[in-house]
């Protein structure tokens, strides 16, 4: 699990637009010709994140259908534990102590 949270670490960081509008403004603040290099970075990360977000699993699906699967996976979930714990009391097995 270790590896993972660099990993969402880097994502949230790459999503973040603060930093390039500080650029702009520092850039403006001096008057420098680099306004327009540092605006097309602005619109290109722009465009990054809304590629991810049509990526997206479930975007293509109405609020009303995401409601529908999660209740679905919430009744599934209940079912389950439900099982669990009556296969738990069943004791089939006879599991030696350690000692």
């Amino acid at each position: 699990m270790a590896v993972a949270q660099p990993a969402l670490e880097k994502e949230s960081e790459d999503c973040s637009l603060l930093p390039l509008v500080h650029d702009i403004i520092k850039c403006m603040d001096k008057d420098s010709q680099d306004v327009h290099q540092e605006l097309a970075k602005l619109k290109a990360k722009i465009q990054e994140a809304r590629e991810q977000i049509s990526n997206m699993p479930g975007i293509d699906s109405s609020p009303q259908e995401q409601q529908q699967q999660l209740a679905t996976l919430r009744e599934q979930v209940r079912t389950k534990n439900q099982l669990l714990h009556k296969y738990k009391g069943l004791c089939m097995f006879d599991v030696p102590k350690a000692s």
